[in-house]
């Protein structure tokens, strides 16, 4: 399957299924990828920032598919 076939067929995915192609490119990209950006050191910190308030308090995270179902709700699809 080429590239641009796999990239048509991903909106006719389900949201767990682009999840778990999603883990599973992090996964190829190894545990160095946010070294390996071109980030700016603020957005490092940005970054930083969010992933320490998430580990402190998991649970105010809002599950993907609620976040999908009201932008589809707002915007359509």
């Amino acid at each position: 399957m080429s590239k641009s076939e796999i990239l048509s067929e991903l909106p006719n995915l389900s949201a767990k299924e682009r999840r778990e192609i999603l883990d599973s490119l992090l996964q190829l990209e190894g545990a160095g990828w946010l070294d390996a950006a071109d980030l700016t050191d603020e957005e490092r910190q940005l970054i930083e920032s969010r992933l320490e308030a998430h580990r402190q308090n998991p649970d105010a995270a809002i599950p993907w598919e609620d976040v999908e179902a009201k932008l589809i709700a707002r915007f359509g699809k």
